[in-house]
């Protein structure tokens, strides 16, 4: 009798363990429940929240250049859309790289933004042999703006009135020719045109595309391969001629303008990009709702037309589309890079 309540005692202690360890493992459950349905629910929150205070967008580049222009088209757009200020902040030099660090460092909170352009998020990793950011692992992209052709210019009282013109007068004086670029991206397009060309053009450094037309205008260089935005309204007053486009078709805003394979040049398609990007760890939600804004801001009908002046194609992507994008062309570049063995030193 005794041996069998001892039986019967452990086999109610054994039913009871199993019964508190299956109220342990329903209350686990319950609680990570809920805490999955409150993050779910912070999401909207902090996006509904979002902007709290003041926007600010990082330029890498000096005020007047067709970065610096697109930022402040879209930061006034934004900023109505918003109720806050959208503030431009310029942090040239380097070929972006200071201004793409500094952002980088920025709190994840959507209120930092950085313009970036493919010169500096996806160029500079294929030629620079050390970079302070890495573009996909410290950024997450939000949209692509824009994409543009490069423009060859010239001074239009210089000795080149075409580009055989300056391809030849660059191989007969060699110590009087020289280029001006303001990012790896300007830099490695007009590398990849003394590869195609022979001619021996020596680079100049410079803040910004802005910087560069001025070069051009002031003949303090040859020429720029650089973006339309800074130099349109130059090359139509005259003041600059536009020699060749660096795309595959011409521009619908300069239609008389020979592509570089018209012009002698094959094998050279070369079109860059503009778009915005927020330091990684931004949530989520902010992300989306930016993304969502800015294609909206694209679509309007005076923005396109004032990014066509700029000789700019309107994009407007998804961040997912605008990742996949920035994967490839940095695939792209650094294969071009090593092929031309083009490395730029720090």
């Amino acid at each position: 009798m005794p041996a069998a309540n001892s039986s019967a005692g452990q086999g109610a202690g054994f039913c009871e363990g199993k019964i508190m360890s299956a109220m342990r493992l329903a209350f686990v459950a319950l609680l990570l429940a809920s805490m999955t349905l409150s993050n779910a629910g912070a999401q909207p929150d902090e996006a509904k929240n979002y902007p709290s205070r003041s926007i600010r967008i990082i330029v890498g580049f000096t005020a007047g250049g067709g970065n610096d222009i697109l930022a402040r088209l879209v930061g006034q757009k934004l900023s109505e859309r918003f109720g806050q200020p959208v503030v431009i902040e310029n942090k040239p030099g380097a070929g972006a790289i200071i201004g793409t660090e500094y952002a980088k460092s920025q709190a994840p909170d959507g209120h930092t933004l950085l313009m970036g352009a493919s010169g500096a998020m996806v160029i500079n990793p294929a030629v620079y042999t050390k970079l302070p950011y890495n573009t996909q692992r410290d950024f997450v992209p939000v949209s692509m703006l824009a994409s543009f052709p490069l423009i060859v210019v010239v001074n239009p009282s210089g000795p080149a009135q075409s580009l055989p013109d300056l391809i030849a007068y660059a191989k007969t004086n060699p110590d009087k020719s020289n280029y001006a670029s303001s990012s790896a991206a300007f830099q490695l397009a007009t590398e990849l045109f003394k590869l195609r060309t022979g001619a021996p053009i020596a680079h100049i450094p410079y803040k910004g595309s802005g910087d560069s037309v001025t070069a051009v205008l002031s003949s303090q260089v040859l020429l720029s391969i650089v973006d339309a935005a800074p130099a349109a309204g130059q090359i139509k007053a005259g003041q600059l001629r536009a020699l060749a486009v660096t795309s595959a078709k011409r521009s619908s805003e300069f239609p008389d303008v020979p592509t570089l394979a018209e012009a002698g040049v094959p094998d050279m398609d070369v079109s860059l990009w503009s778009g915005l990007f927020v330091p990684a760890g931004t949530p989520s939600a902010i992300v989306k709702r930016l993304q969502d804004e800015i294609m909206g801001i694209v679509r309007l009908p005076d923005i396109q037309e004032r990014f066509r002046t700029l000789a700019v194609e309107p994009v407007g992507n998804t961040s997912e589309e605008f990742g996949r994008i920035i994967a490839a062309d940095i695939e792209r570049w650094t294969a071009v890079a090593k092929a031309g063995n083009i490395k730029i030193e720090p």
